[in-house]
Formats: structure tokens, C-alpha cells, sequence
């Protein structure tokens, strides 16, 4: 964590574009974090900040750190108004400013070193702060596309817990959703391997819709199994 990656300092973000206007599905994902926000908030990779649009009222400061040059100019001037919010274009380091709660929202399974990652982020949080993170879920799913957005891994539980080694934490809850994501995504990896980008906005939309009926399986399997997973860390 001494200095920001090239990769990550040249990450175009072409899939989130197309993945923030699934507003479905960010809205789902979104219910399962928001009753945990609170206080003075930070978020390692907020992209184009959908997800930060939906905390803000629910927060007393923000500080967002966003490695790319592109995503970290965007925010810049998006935020440019708000008395609430700073924008870094670097790494998050331990100081003596603590944080209520910390996000890293598909941001994990970017990175080379999580544990040494998550050590870090453990020491930037309050005690009785909360991590919460999403990540993609189940390496039998990891595709081609995993490899172009530069994901190093996925994640199920057991493989989130060996990289929580040594870390002491007072509660964990998790919640793997998207029932129907996980069927798309091993059809894609299956059927479709390169050609995956082909109409990929059209797919994408589709995927969104049929998040409804995601909510109803996630409920009947009572969130044990989905594309997603999503972890709420509490120190």
C-alpha cells in the first residue's frame, strides 16, 4: 500500500458504467447495507459514487478514495459543492482519524493482497466500527470477464474468513444474494466465454429486471446462495 497501482490508476471502468444504471439491483444491494451506516464514513473505490448518493443523508462526513485518475476526476467535480464530502486519488492509510463505518463495495477482489489490506482497514476503523463489503461470489464462477475488469479471485465465506486471519473482530454477518445473477453467470462462462460483450448493455438490462425475482428466491434460500456476497464486519 505504499503506492497506487498503474492498473488501478489507469481503470477505465467501462462494465461500471453499464452496472450503475442497474439502479434494481443497486437499490438491492444497497437495503442490505444502509441500516449500518453511520458517523463519519469511508469508501475505498466508490466509482461514480451511486452508491455514496444513497448514504449521504445517512452520514455526518465522507471521505471517498478513488485509485483511478479517471473515476477520481469525475468525483472531483461531482462532489465540488458538497461541505460533506472529500475526494482522495490515493491508498487508504491508517492515521489518526477513525471512521465509523468503511466501504469497500466489489473492491476486494481487485486487490493482490487482501489480508494485508484488510489488516489496514481494521486499524482506520473506530472501535464498534463496521466494515461492510460486497464481493463476487464462488470461484467456479470466475470468467473471462473477471480477468478484464482485473479481479484476482471470488469469494465464499470460508475464503473471506481465512483472509480475516489473526484479525479480531465482535460480529460478522454475511448474505450471499442474486439467485438468478449466479445462474446468468455460469451460462455466460459456460456458453459464451469471449464473446461475453456481445449486446453486453442489452444483457445487463436484462439481469436487472429479473433482480424482482432474485429478491423472492434470496428470501426462500434465505440468502445462502447468489452471485453476490455481502459481508458486515463489526470491530
Amino acid at each position: 500500500m505504499k503506492s497506487i497501482n498503474k492498473k488501478q490508476k489507469n481503470y477505465t471502468a467501462w462494465e461500471l458504467i453499464l452496472f450503475d444504471k442497474a439502479n434494481i439491483f443497486r437499490d438491492y444491494q444497497f437495503n442490505f447495507l444502509r441500516y449500518n451506516i453511520t458517523g463519519k464514513v469511508c469508501e475505498v473505490g466508490p466509482g461514480h459514487g451511486v452508491i455514496c448518493d444513497r448514504y449521504i443523508k445517512l452520514s455526518k462526513k465522507i471521505s471517498l478514495y478513488e485509485q483511478s485518475k479517471k473515476l477520481f476526476e469525475f468525483l472531483k467535480k461531482k462532489y465540488r459543492t458538497s461541505n460533506k464530502i472529500r475526494v482522495y486519488n490515493k491508498y487508504l492509510k491508517p492515521t489518526k482519524e477513525k471512521y465509523d463505518t468503511i466501504l469497500y463495495l466489489d473492491v476486494l477482489e481487485h486487490i493482490k493482497q487482501p489480508k494485508k489490506e484488510l489488516k489496514n482497514v481494521f486499524r482506520s476503523l473506530k472501535k464498534g466500527g463496521k466494515l461492510l463489503l460486497t464481493v463476487p461470489a464462488y470461484q467456479h464462477l470466475f470468467s473471462q470477464f473477471d480477468k478484464d475488469v482485473g479481479h484476482y479471485r471470488r469469494y465464499t465465506m470460508k475464503k473471506f474468513l481465512n483472509e480475516m486471519n489473526g484479525i479480531k473482530y465482535s460480529n460478522l454477518k454475511n448474505y450471499y444474494i442474486d439467485t438468478i445473477g449466479y445462474f446468468l453467470s455460469l451460462s455466460a462462462k459456460i456458453f459464451m466465454k469471449k464473446d461475453y460483450k456481445s449486446n453486453f448493455d442489452k444483457k445487463i438490462r436484462i439481469w436487472n429486471f429479473l433482480i424482482h425475482i432474485s429478491k423472492i428466491l434470496d428470501f426462500i434460500t434465505m440468502y445462502s446462495f447468489g452471485k453476490t456476497l455481502i459481508i458486515i464486519v463489526q470491530k
